[in-house]
């Protein structure tokens, strides 16, 4: 059934104008941005055409302000055929004017199937970090017209993980007996106020065997569950006790008029054999691995 997605492949369309104003958009408005479609059908060909325009007002899910977002593209049930369009590098008003074209689709099985949208910022050293998605079920739709819609992406609904993710750079130099942590950032973490959010930092501690020897903290990130560290911390540990040395890296939220609440803890110590490089790691969720979804 999948014989019509040309290789996967994308065909580069005019791009539309910057200066026109935006139309009335569908649905509920999640402060997550809005994307620009088109969909039609060709009953002559048995060809379905997607169109993904733009996006705009999208959320910054970079340390610099930014983001570098995509759009990947299903038509569900079927997840296994992803569709996907160029990185937009730092842009949270981004253009792709891409076309995908689904051929020999009876238009009686289309109506059985939903296209899926969800935008995603493109991560080059973690896991790429979904910012929104929208479904759009086919026997909802008028294939005869091939008219341009505005979409207000919603939140996703697969989470990659209850308490979130943690991503960290460790670098151990044996020659002078320092481990150098870099906390970089979380992301999807679960929220402990009220409000929704949280308020999150970080929590280190050199432990040898169960001893906890010495402790480094972040700074506090206000109501987000995405924060943003890019934060250094040195431990002195010689070659000698690396071997029976530990982090205990431990997330909380932080309460100003309660008690901190514990978000997720990992510890992290050196696996036997091996070197003293250094490698990155993720605690709480998970840690992150590159590339595209």
């Amino acid at each position: 059934m999948w014989k019509g997605v040309r290789s996967l492949a994308t065909k580069l369309i005019d791009a539309t104008n910057d200066e026109e104003p935006l139309p009335e958009v569908e649905g509920l408005d999640y402060k997550l941005g809005k994307i620009q479609y088109a969909i039609g059908y060709d009953f002559r060909t048995l060809t379905l055409t997607v169109t993904i325009f733009r996006a705009c007002q999208l959320p910054a899910k970079d340390f610099t302000g930014t983001s570098d977002p995509y759009v990947k593209v299903l038509l569900l049930p079927d997840k296994k055929h992803k569709l996907l369009t160029k990185v937009r590098k730092r842009n949270l008003n981004p253009h792709w004017n891409e076309r995908f074209v689904f051929e020999d689709w009876p238009h009686h099985k289309l109506l059985e199937k939903t296209l899926y949208f969800q935008v995603i910022d493109y991560d080059r050293f973690s896991r790429d970090d979904p910012i929104g998605e929208i479904t759009i079920p086919l026997n909802e739709v008028d294939l005869t017209q091939k008219k341009s819609t505005w979409r207000f992406l919603e939140p996703c609904k697969e989470s990659r993980g209850k308490l979130g993710e943690l991503l960290l750079s460790l670098c151990y130099q044996p020659a002078v007996g320092r481990l150098i942590i870099e906390v970089k950032k979380a992301k999807d973490l679960k929220a402990k106020d009220i409000t929704g959010t949280s308020d999150p930092y970080v929590k280190m501690w050199l432990m040898h065997g169960n001893t906890r020897v010495e402790k480094r903290k972040t700074t506090i990130k206000r109501r987000t569950l995405n924060p943003i560290f890019e934060e250094t911390f040195i431990f002195d540990i010689s070659w000698e006790k690396i071997r029976e040395s530990q982090i205990h890296v431990i997330v909380m939220d932080f309460d100003k008029l309660g008690r901190n609440e514990l978000i997720a803890n990992k510890k992290l110590q050196r696996k036997n054999g091996g070197g003293g490089g250094g490698g990155g790691g993720g605690g709480g969720g998970g840690g992150g691995g590159g590339g595209r979804q």
